[in-house]
């Protein structure tokens, strides 16, 4: 019950942002890299200061959800990625054993991943942003190699998969894989906006700094000329 509470709202915010669903092996592969993509793009066209800053989002975003409080920095965002790709990568390991084992490990579940979630952020505060991305790099690899070893069948049918309940893998994929992605990517925009925003604040534009430059030559102009008189 909790796990259908959980996929209801993932699909409901999914309608709510124009998301499309995967419906093939190959949609599922392709929306992921494109996502993937994008996040390092983005990553890649911030300033090491950027990078390295602590969130203030101002008023760029309502920040109602709380993982909007728990993740601080990009680091944070990127190790978030990495564990829940762990939790991909050992799910289906078990599964291949056998063991009907749950997505979310005890004594987790669907309705307390959020505590979850705070654990895997508090594992990794001494983790440097370099040493996070080259986890999620090579976690990303796995996460696409185990998708591409599966067929359509296996991904989008309820039977092939030894758990406690009904449902389609490819959800997990996309809730373990696409979902954060796409929170990330939203976080880390509003983060550089807002970083940007503050930056400007700080520092008068060229056009406020040059009139301030033609007052000063104008009233040492206006001094001189009386001087001379």
């Amino acid at each position: 019950m909790l796990y259908d509470r959980f996929i209801e709202k993932q699909i409901i915010y999914q309608e709510e942002n124009k998301m499309s669903r995967p419906a093939t092996k190959t949609d599922l592969i392709q929306a992921a890299e494109e996502q993937f993509d994008k996040m390092w793009k983005l990553v890649d066209s911030m300033t090491p200061e950027e990078r390295n800053a602590e969130f203030h989002f101002g008023e760029n975003v309502k920040m109602k959800e709380a993982h909007w409080q728990r993740d601080r920095n990009i680091r944070d965002i990127l190790v978030h990625l990495y564990e829940w790709h762990q939790l991909l990568l050992n799910w289906e390991e078990n599964n291949k054993k056998g063991l009907a084992m749950p997505f979310i490990p005890a004594p987790y579940n669907w309705k307390t991943y959020g505590q979850m979630n705070v654990e895997f952020w508090k594992k990794h505060q001494d983790t440097s942003y370099e040493e996070a991305r080259e986890m999620l790099l090579d976690s990303h690899r796995k996460v696409m190699e185990l998708i591409k070893k599966y067929s359509n069948e296996e991904l989008f049918e309820k039977k092939h998969f030894f758990l406690d309940r009904d449902f389609q893998p490819w959800l997990i994929l996309c809730f373990s894989n696409l979902q954060p992605l796409r929170l990330g990517h939203e976080k880390m925009k509003a983060h550089m906006k807002s970083y940007r925003d503050a930056q400007k604040k700080l520092k008068p534009s060229s056009y406020s700094r040059g009139a301030s430059r033609r007052r000063i030559h104008w009233k040492q102009r206006i001094n001189t000329e009386r001087f001379l008189q």
